[in-house]
């Protein structure tokens, strides 16, 4: 085959996303090559999709089939269900996908389930790694009704945490509670958060006055681990307040820095055996095909539901 359908951005098109004919790749020797069934959305791919320049091809999460395995031997073998990540390019009928970010799955998880954990999967789980052990101590986590929210509150649960969401939209309380937060606090103002903490470790993707606010939240030692900024890049606080706790820190968290550490392959495997056993739980909101990728991309961006947004890819 010496072309594929893969999602390509359009700038003439409405939504500049569409399904054009590209080149099939071709691998180099430590990837395989996998027949994508699935692929998840972020808002992060389809916010540069909105600026990109015009042939570029976003998408980073994907699940399929591998049709041609590594020429190094390196990873799953021929007919291997797996589950990967890719820095650009994972929505198309092939992908090429270094073996390093490619994960086996269990049989009971489905293409949808596994789409849906590169990204929001391992930034909710490499962030939390960043409080060590958090077996009885507080966790706060901001924006906590996204998809990266969603699994940081099931896996904040599963380690023993106490964990305080904060949503911006009361409707979304009873979602982040099914997720296992054990507080709630709603509004643009997180400050009703003190009555949890202070915090061993907060998530914080709003920016804005949120983090001014919960930088003033930390306990001794604790820790926030920014990783987005949804609400404003400018903030102000008290740094005297911030320094006067003793050991705080804010820590800058871009994905593919932590997957330098630790390959996605690893993560990727944790986070799929847990989906197996039934202790996590991807919330998907929506499913469609993949021709709806434009409209589908747009209520992301708008805010027209929570969780994640999973598109079958069919021939």
């Amino acid at each position: 085959m010496s072309k594929i359908r893969a999602v390509v951005v359009d700038p003439n098109v409405s939504g500049r996303l569409a399904l054009y004919d590209v080149d099939a790749p071709t691998p180099a020797a430590n990837e395989a090559v996998v027949r994508v069934a699935a692929i998840s959305l972020n808002r992060g791919e389809i916010r540069r999709s909105t600026t990109a320049e015009a042939g570029w091809r976003p998408g980073w999460d994907l699940a399929g089939i591998v049709e041609t395995p590594a020429a190094d031997n390196s990873g799953p073998s021929l007919g291997a269900r797996v589950v990967g990540f890719v820095r650009s390019g994972a929505w198309g009928e092939l992908v090429s996908v270094p073996t390093h970010s490619l994960a086996e799955l269990p049989p009971s998880v489905s293409f949808a389930q596994a789409a849906t954990l590169p990204v929001a999967g391992l930034t909710a789980y490499h962030a939390l790694l960043k409080g060590g052990s958090l077996l009885g101590r507080p966790v706060l986590i901001t924006g906590a009704s996204g998809g990266v929210g969603n699994f940081a509150i099931q896996l904040a649960q599963l380690s023993g945490a106490h964990v305080t969401a904060h949503i911006r939209r009361p409707e979304y309380e009873s979602f982040v509670k099914d997720a296992g937060a054990h507080y709630v606090v709603i509004g643009e103002d997180v400050s009703a958060a003190s009555e949890y903490g202070p915090y061993h470790l907060i998530l914080e993707s709003v920016g804005g006055n949120v983090l001014g606010t919960a930088l003033g939240l930390l306990a001794p030692d604790g820790a926030i681990v920014l990783f987005g900024t949804s609400g404003g890049n400018e903030v102000t606080f008290n740094a005297q307040r911030f320094y006067g706790t003793g050991g705080a820190s804010l820590y800058g968290f871009i994905l593919f820095h932590e997957l330098q550490l630790e390959s996605a392959a690893v993560g990727l495997k944790r986070l799929a055996n847990l989906v197996e056993s039934g202790q996590l739980r991807p919330h998907i909101d929506l499913e469609a095909d993949w021709t709806q990728i434009a409209d589908i991309a747009q209520k992301l961006l708008d805010r027209h539901f929570p969780g994640k947004a999973v598109l079958h890819v069919t021939n």
